[in-house]
């Protein structure tokens, strides 16, 4: 699949979940949450069958096996902090109550904090700055 491609199926993925938003926002409808956010799972879990699917590519031999987990941890952890965060948000959603806004926040925060370490660590060895 190509980079226009796949930039496509983001925004429809996109589209088609904001439509799904703005409809449970609507007060005729009160459907569950995790149903709004059913598109992003399922893109969640493309990208996660992607990841396999390279990782099963580049692994030839069994010595290698620590260097391609070292590698593709990243994008593993990535994407099943992206899963939490979002079990976590829409559970605060429906439950608004029963679960404390810190609680919510927490794989957002370190999503966010290990996405801005892993660009910091990848632009510094790019510009010379760690060696």
């Amino acid at each position: 699949m190509t980079l226009a491609h796949r930039a496509l199926f983001t925004w429809f993925i996109v589209l088609v979940f904001f439509i799904l938003l703005c409809l449970r926002l609507e007060p005729r409808t009160n459907w569950n949450w995790f149903v709004t956010f059913t598109p992003l799972w399922i893109f969640d879990v493309i990208i996660i069958i992607y990841v396999i699917i390279k990782f099963i590519r580049k692994w030839r031999n069994l010595s290698r096996l620590t260097d391609l987990l070292f590698l593709y941890k990243w994008n593993i952890a990535g994407v099943l902090l992206t899963i939490a965060s979002q079990v976590m948000i829409c559970l605060r959603l429906e439950y608004p109550h029963q679960i404390p806004i810190y609680v919510t926040i927490a794989p957002l925060i370190l999503l966010l904090s290990t996405a801005i370490f892993y660009v910091g660590s990848h632009l510094g060895k790019r510009e010379g700055w760690l060696q």
